[in-house]
């Protein structure tokens, strides 16, 4: 039965090799089941017909059912159009065609009567549809009474003779053929629980729904099981890893009672404390700890990581701290340098640009243990790293990283996994954060240190431009630091933005007199690295840039962020931006400059950001902006290998479909019982292709 979908498309009538080469390159289907599961993305609706004086131009699609009295050709040359004058008992309305006007004008008969579908517009008082479909009415077609699927398709196929019609004919002749083959992949009592139709009728009803209602089930069926089976996957290789990985215990927690009595710079939040409970909890449990650590730009992570490290080393085990990028180690490092030294501990920063005798003697440390933490980029994973005992492994902006890369870090130790903390600053929405990391355990610290102030966020029209240039004189009089940054480096034919070199001359011509710093990708490290020093240290007053500076780096001084072209940003880039200021004590701005003209989408984004300083609620705004593929580059990397759920829209049911997979696994973690059979079918035939378990095989 599982072979019977792996049959090939192209022995389906109608299509043949040609047609399916050019299906499976435009569309990826290969398969019956590829083609069962392309589901459509809109329906039109042709459950009734509407009489002509009902139309009004906020309908979409419509469906009418009239006499054509006359048809004419009007214009002449580019100009020339067909135009039938269509009328039912209410009134009168005009069909229109521009285009294949003699093949259509042969096929309409003034006299008869005929089905005209199409957006209706208006032109003074007369309505009008162009290029309608139009057919003679039959005792068929005169029911109306269907919703018609539109499916996703390229521009290349349309040329090609295939729209969708052509792919609804080709659904409709498989769906034919594989009805009494579509199993069952839910037991009956998760049906009953969450009023599921059977898997048969909603592939069914997705194709051809024979109501609005049916379309509604067949759609919900569709999608809680999709997120059933992957919350189950998740939840699945938690189970498995809990059982098989045993991790360190780590109880002596002599260091860190010294270091809160002694050293701590700051008291601690609530968050941060209930954080490392959580961890500490993990650390002393004896199964391998793999926590997300989740907090907003400036929440305190990385003194929680110092801590847990504390823990670690009080063991006798080694920790290690790997950043995405060379200054967001090296701002680690600095940092964490100052408490290390202050407790005696020997530390140690290892990048692309440590020199070979540095290495040498960092290598050598590692391997006796006199080294208790390394801090580094991606060289932490290269294979002459050898730690003597690897306890704890940290990884900062996680997301930077590719799987593989993570788990070279926790093969360092031979006899027993280290523990594993992934900390991120970018918020991910909760819907987002079960299913990308649905089999890590999650804390969050969702408060910032006392005394910081939220930073003011504004947006302002380039047209407010000689107010916005006044409030930043002001501010480097006060003695505060500003950056500036711009989306682009050069000069876009494209894109009509400011480019940075031309930014960077409008601000020394607005602001002679203070010394001011460029930073952009294109630089070499060291010239980078001149540049942010001088910032850093005061030296220039206002730094030009592009996005480089999204990621670490901290001058508490730097007051105000002015985003230029702000529209151009996706928001959680904006948040991350904005998270640069308000280091420090004073108050800190956020200024987004913008053109007048803005997208609806850009609106909200403008609007999100200077309503809220709040991370997660601007992550649940972008997921439902953007879709997940985008927020977190996950459709690209195939995490969220997703056909009909939408987590910025389906949460409710995706929290309602892991709840179901915890109870289920919770009674049979094994499936073994006989009425989880049907599960355990449908896991084992989706061997091959471990991602998305929903899918037909």
């Amino acid at each position: 039965m599982t072979g019977y979908f792996e049959t090939s498309i192209e022995f389906l009538k109608g299509v043949g090799p040609q047609r399916a080469a050019m299906l499976s390159k435009e569309l990826k289907i290969f398969t019956y089941a590829d083609l069962i599961q392309h589901y459509p993305f809109r329906y039109e609706d042709r459950t009734r017909f509407y009489a002509i004086r009902e139309l009004n131009e906020e309908m979409p699609f419509v469906q009418v059912k009239g006499k054509i009295k006359s048809k004419e050709l009007v214009g002449t040359g580019f100009k020339k159009r067909l135009v039938a004058h269509f009328a039912d008992d209410s009134g009168e309305m005009e069909l229109v065609w521009f285009q294949g006007i003699n093949w259509i004008a042969d096929k309409l008969k003034p006299g008869a009567d005929y089905v005209a579908f199409g957006k209706p517009a208006r032109f003074g008082s007369t309505f009008s549809i162009a290029h309608p479909e139009v057919e003679p009415l039959t005792e068929n077609n005169e029911k109306g009474g269907f919703l018609h699927p539109v499916y996703p398709l390229s521009e290349k196929l349309r040329t090609r003779k295939i729209d969708s019609k052509t792919l609804a004919r080709i659904m409709h002749q498989l769906l034919t053929l594989s009805e009494n083959r579509i199993r069952e992949t839910l037991p009956k009592s998760i049906l009953t629980n969450n009023s599921l139709v059977s898997k048969k009728d909603a592939l069914l009803n997705i194709h051809f729904p024979t109501s609005h209602e049916a379309l509604a089930s067949a759609q919900h069926r569709l999608k809680f099981e999709e997120l059933f089976y992957i919350q189950l996957r998740l939840l699945k290789m938690k189970l498995i890893r809990q059982e098989k990985m045993r991790g360190q215990i780590f109880q002596d927690a002599s260091l860190l009672t010294r270091f809160y009595h002694d050293h701590l710079p700051f008291p601690l939040t609530n968050a941060q404390k209930k954080v490392i409970k959580e961890i500490y909890a993990d650390l002393k449990s004896g199964l391998q700890m793999n926590r997300l650590l989740q907090g907003d730009v400036g929440s305190g992570k990385t003194i929680v990581g110092f801590i847990c490290m504390l823990i670690a080393v009080s063991a006798g085990a080694q920790c290690a701290l790997m950043a995405p990028t060379e200054i967001l180690a090296q701002q680690h490092y600095k940092s964490l340098k100052r408490y290390a030294d202050m407790m005696d501990i020997s530390i140690a920063l290892l990048t692309g640009s440590t020199k070979k005798p540095e290495r040498k003697k960092i290598h050598e440390a590692l391997q006796s243990g006199a080294m208790n933490i390394l801090i580094g980029t991606h060289a932490l994973l290269e294979e002459e790293v050898q730690f003597k005992n690897l306890g704890l492994s940290i990884v900062d902006e996680q997301h930077r990283f590719g799987v593989a890369q993570r788990s070279k870090l926790w093969q360092k130790n031979a006899s027993v996994y280290p523990h594993v903390l992934v900390m991120t600053a970018t918020p991910i929405p909760r819907t987002l954060a079960m299913t990308l990391y649905g089999d890590l355990d999650v804390s969050v610290i969702d408060e910032l240190p006392a005394g910081r102030k939220p930073i003011k966020t504004m947006h302002r029209f380039d047209s407010h431009r000689l107010q916005v240039n006044q409030f930043l004189r002001d501010q480097v009089q006060l003695g505060r630091q500003i950056y500036i940054v711009y989306p682009l480096i050069d000069e876009s034919e494209k894109l009509d933005l400011k480019h940075l070199m031309d930014g960077y001359e409008s601000v020394t011509r607005a602001f002679p007199d203070y010394p001011i710093s460029i930073l952009h990708g294109k630089m070499k490290p060291e010239a980078k690295d001149y540049e942010m020093k001088r910032f850093a240290k005061g030296e220039t007053k206002m730094m030009i840039a592009t996005t480089v500076i999204e990621v670490g780096v901290d001058v508490p001084n730097a007051s105000v962020m002015v985003i230029e072209n702000a529209e151009r940003f996706g928001l959680s880039q904006l948040h991350q931006l904005r998270g640069r200021v308000g280091r420090g004590a004073e108050q800190s701005y956020c200024i987004l400059m913008t053109d007048f003209k803005l997208s609806a989408d850009s609106k909200t984004r403008l609007e999100t950001m200077v309503r809220t300083n709040n991370g997660f609620d601007i992550a649940e705004t972008d997921l439902k902006l953007r879709g997940p593929g985008d927020l977190m580059g996950t459709q690209q990397s195939g995490v969220l290998d997703l056909l009909i759920a939408d987590l910025g829209k389906d949460g409710a049911l995706l929290v309602q479909a892991r709840e179901q997979a915890i109870a289920l696994l919770k009674d049979d973690p094994e499936l073994v019982k006989p009425e989880h059979s049907a599960i355990k079918i449908q896991i084992e035939s989706r061997r091959t292709s471990p991602l998305n378990w929903s899918r037909i095989s």
